[in-house]
This record gives structure tokens, C-alpha cells and sequence, in this order.
């Protein structure tokens, strides 16, 4: 436990702090250098802009960074800066613009970096650095005013401030909305969606999304030639493997589906999709293709180590 400063102590304290603190002057900022991979000069102002060293984050040897908690609040308040010479009453003060208690209703307890209470606040009058806190120590405030406007999740649920609500005639009435603006571009193009408005202007060439499959039996005739246990190979990609499941997976889009055993492990499951098991697999080595994408027929195994008399 910290031993608090008694009266000579405290006054040989803060002159020392004092006279640090008029002593130690601000060290210049450093260069700093770069020489990674960024070549945009943009990028590259930014970088120093946001990384330069001003000096303005220095800590005076009376600074100390505590943690901040309430017992009305679930936000925790991460090392706000106080200066030791702040009395009590300052800190509240200060405190207040933060938390949004009323002073005359905090009550302050300082504890130290394992939550153990180290000393209540209760004299407005004493300096802070009289109980010397130590940066990480945290200040808890609770607030014992039962109306304050951070009890019961006033100043946290949002669920509790009414929103303004405007009716569909008052937006449809109001000129320069996103509704409107889409209504003249559909009336210009009735294929316009936003997302091939960005494509374009990024100088994309859109291409519109498949439409959702309705046929139950899409792609029958292509699954017919296929029977569990053929050897198949998967294209694109050129990946062999086993066939292992031949039919409709209730958990994946309508028509047929090829489950494939790779291989290798280049799969995405273990032969169930969506919670729904269709064959056995390892994991990772599993996979549902479109009957179209699967091509059975003579493909064994592909060995790496097999070189022809040819090959160097």
C-alpha cells in the first residue's frame, strides 16, 4: 500500500517537481526519416504530418495519466492527463466536462493498476499529488446524486433519446435527396444500380450479377454422367479429386451440386455446408462444385516427384 505525504514531505515534493520542471527544458523534435515503400508524395506528407514529433505530447515531470471509470457509465476513460498541483476540487472540476456529474456529487476513489483502492479523495482542498498516484492508477468517481443525468444509461443508451421521424410525403417533398437523385438517374439509364455507377467511375466495365438460380433441376443432365467414386478434375484451377456426393444440397442454391473430396488440402470444408453434412472428408479438403465446373474421366493423383525421361 502507498503511505500518503505528510506535511514536510508534501512540501519538499512539490518543490522538487517545481524545480524539475522549470530546469528541464523541452527536447527538440527529432527528424524523422522514411525509407519504406511508399513513393506517393501525398501518402508520404501524410505520414509526417501525422508522425512528426512537435514536442506537445512531452509529459511534465508533474504530469501523471490516469484511467477514468464511473459507477453510472460503462465507458472507461483511458489516460487522461492530470498535474499534481491540481487540487481536489480542480480534478472534479475537470472531471465533470468528461463524465457530465455534478461536482457536489462526486465522490472520488483512487485505485492503483490491480484495482486495489489506494485512498478516497475526500479533501477538495489537498493537491492531487498528495496521495501520489502513479500513471495506469485508475480514478473511480461515483456519483450519489440518484438523478443525475448519467444514471440509468441517459448519457450511454441511445435507445432512450426519441428520434425525429419524417414521414415518406415530407422526404418526397424535400429537393436534393439521395431518392430523388436516383429516380433521375433510373430515368436516364434503367439499368443503373450504384454499384455500376462506381464501377464506371473507377473505369471499370460493369458486369451485372447472375440472376438467382429458380430452376430445382439446373444442371441435371451435366450431373447424370456423374457417380460417386469417379476420379474428377475441377477447372478452372486444373485441382483432381474424388467424387463423393451427387445431387441437391437443401442448404445451398437450387439445381445439382458435385461434392468433391481434393487431393490436397485446397478444399473449404469437410463435405457439409452450412451446418448440413453430405459426405465424409477431411477438413479442408471438401468442396461443392456446379456439375459444369467437374470433369470426370482418367485423372489419378498428380505426383510431383514424377519426371519424365525428358524433363530436366
Amino acid at each position: 500500500p502507498v503511505r500518503p505525504l505528510v506535511a514536510n514531505e508534501s512540501i519538499s515534493f512539490f518543490s522538487q517537481r517545481s524545480n524539475a520542471c522549470r530546469q528541464s527544458p523541452t527536447p527538440p523534435a527529432r527528424p524523422m526519416t522514411y525509407d519504406g515503400n511508399i513513393k506517393n508524395k501525398d501518402l508520404l506528407a501524410l505520414r509526417e504530418y501525422v508522425t512528426h514529433d512537435s514536442g506537445s505530447l512531452n509529459k511534465a515531470d508533474s504530469t501523471v495519466q490516469l484511467m477514468v471509470t464511473h459507477s453510472n457509465l460503462k465507458a472507461r476513460f483511458m489516460e487522461i492527463r492530470f498535474d499534481r498541483y491540481m487540487t481536489i476540487l480542480r480534478v472534479k472540476e475537470k472531471l465533470m466536462t468528461h463524465v457530465g456529474s455534478n461536482v457536489s456529487t462526486m465522490r472520488l476513489v483512487l485505485k492503483d493498476w490491480d484495482g486495489a483502492t489506494v485512498s478516497e479523495l475526500g479533501d477538495d482542498s489537498k493537491m492531487l499529488g498528495y496521495y501520489s498516484p502513479e500513471d495506469g492508477w485508475t480514478i473511480h468517481i461515483i456519483d450519489v446524486d440518484t438523478n443525475s443525468m448519467s444514471a440509468n444509461g441517459w448519457l450511454e443508451d441511445v435507445s432512450k433519446v426519441k428520434k425525429y421521424m419524417m414521414s415518406d410525403e415530407d422526404y418526397e417533398a424535400r429537393e436534393g435527396t439521395y431518392r430523388q437523385w436516383k429516380k433521375e438517374q433510373l430515368a436516364k439509364d434503367p439499368t443503373w444500380c450504384l454499384e455500376k455507377a462506381m464501377a464506371e467511375k473507377r473505369g471499370e466495365v460493369w458486369v451485372p450479377p447472375a440472376a438467382p438460380i429458380e430452376d430445382d433441376e439446373h444442371q441435371a443432365e451435366e450431373a447424370s454422367a456423374m457417380t460417386v467414386g469417379m476420379r474428377a478434375e475441377i477447372n478452372p484451377g486444373g485441382k483432381r479429386g474424388e467424387v463423393k456426393f451427387v445431387g441437391k444440397c437443401e442448404t445451398l442454391p437450387k439445381g445439382w451440386w458435385i461434392g468433391i473430396q481434393f487431393d490436397e488440402p485446397v478444399g473449404k470444408n469437410d463435405g457439409s455446408a452450412k451446418g448440413k453434412r453430405y459426405f465424409e472428408c477431411p477438413d479442408g479438403y471438401g468442396s461443392f462444385q456446379r456439375p459444369v465446373n467437374v470433369q470426370v474421366g482418367d485423372f489419378p493423383p498428380v505426383d510431383d516427384f514424377d519426371f519424365s525421361d525428358d524433363e530436366i
